[in-house]
């Protein structure tokens, strides 16, 4: 699998006209390599070019690693430092061969991407959206079933948090509840963003000790992590009876969120889909209150590419991942919001969960 997206990715430098790609420890680099090296201040760096490709590493981390990749390494020790391992890494990748184009990650040490940029002062430089993020977005059947398990996981973790309401529970009670469900089936929590009444109208609300009471709305966005891919999620629902407007908002939410998947599909520019859902909150007299695009890429990030804004000109291709999540958040009183996880295949939006995005309904 390494091998081929590795040919996969030199076939995107030719495309790109990029000569060197240098990649940190990262999930860059896990979705590369399928490599996470013991992340500290000694540089660690993968640096791929057309006919060469071979890492930077500690010394004392080479037995470690040598399990996991036939690349060559280029040891350095404390003693000696990187610099004379990386000239020559460099050396064997051509970067001798007049001006380079280097896309360097993004994600990495600003100080190990500093070794790089000082030792080829001349080289153009930008990082890896149009090499490893652009290939890491069109997933492939393995990670499809990946993610589709853990989202339909997700689905029972969902179920768990709603059915945990009573009154006087707190936010974290309920997002303890949604934790033990993960453990119990073998994921890992990534999140759990529990938001009761007038906490849901914050976007990124912090779960804590607000205590649950009859005829309040209740907003649920969770994601936990199996097998190395992660779920993303968000429902709402109301303990005892619905407070005003809520049906109203919901109902609006539901069809942008149907807008948003209609127009999903290959050869769409992100931004077609950020105004399906946009457009249809604005109509409904509340596009002041939609505080944030509509989406972002899963892969083994929770956000990555492609990005569904209302100013990006990404060209969805086949196998983009990608959340349609709009919300409507009403200071004071609620905040709702509908989240689904989508994968593009054939011509078309597959959501991944398999749960409704009805109203969940908790006698008070």
């Amino acid at each position: 699998m390494y091998e081929e997206r590795m040919a996969r990715l030199r076939e995107r430098m030719a495309e790109t006209g990029t000569d060197l790609v240098v990649v940190g420890p990262s999930s860059h680099l896990v979705w590369l390599a399928g490599m996470s090296p013991h992340g500290d201040e000694r540089p660690v760096l993968l640096i791929v070019a057309k006919d060469h490709a071979g890492f930077l590493m500690p010394a004392l981390n080479v037995d470690s690693q040598r399990p996991f990749t036939k690349l060559p390494f280029y040891p350095w020790t404390d003693a000696d430092g990187p610099g004379a391992a990386l000239a020559k890494l460099l050396k064997d990748c051509g970067s001798d061969n007049g001006k380079l184009k280097i896309a360097l990650d993004e994600t990495m040490r600003a100080d190990f991407a500093l070794l790089v940029i000082d030792a080829l002062p001349s080289a153009e430089r930008g990082f890896l959206a149009d090499t490893v993020s652009f290939l890491r977005g069109q997933k492939d059947e393995a990670e499809y079933a990946l993610l589709k398990m853990n989202a339909v996981l997700n689905d029972g973790a969902m179920r768990a948090g709603f059915a945990a309401l009573k009154e006087g529970v707190t936010e974290l009670e309920v997002a303890q509840a949604i934790r033990d469900f993960y453990a119990a089936n073998g994921a890992k929590p990534e999140f759990t963003s529990v938001c009761f009444g007038e906490n849901g109208a914050f976007p990124h609300h912090h779960t804590g000790d607000r205590k649950l009471k009859a005829n309040e709305a209740v907003l649920i966005d969770i994601g936990g992590r199996k097998d190395g891919y992660p779920s993303d999620m968000t429902r709402v629902g109301v303990f005892g009876e619905k407070p005003e407007g809520f049906d109203e908002v919901h109902g609006v939410l539901e069809r942008a969120v149907q807008a948003a998947i209609a127009v999903a599909k290959p050869g769409v520019a992100a931004k077609e889909v950020d105004k399906a859902a946009r457009d249809v909150i604005t109509a409904a007299g509340y596009g002041d209150f939609f505080l944030h695009r509509t989406g972002h890429g899963l892969g083994i990030d929770i956000h990555e590419q492609p990005y569904i804004t209302g100013t990006s000109e990404t060209v969805l291709v086949e196998g983009n991942v990608f959340s349609i999540e709009p919300g409507i958040y009403l200071q004071g009183r609620f905040g709702l919001r509908l989240e689904e996880i989508v994968i593009l295949r054939g011509n078309r939006a597959e959501v991944l969960s398999d749960l409704s995005r009805e109203v969940f309904r908790v006698k008070a």
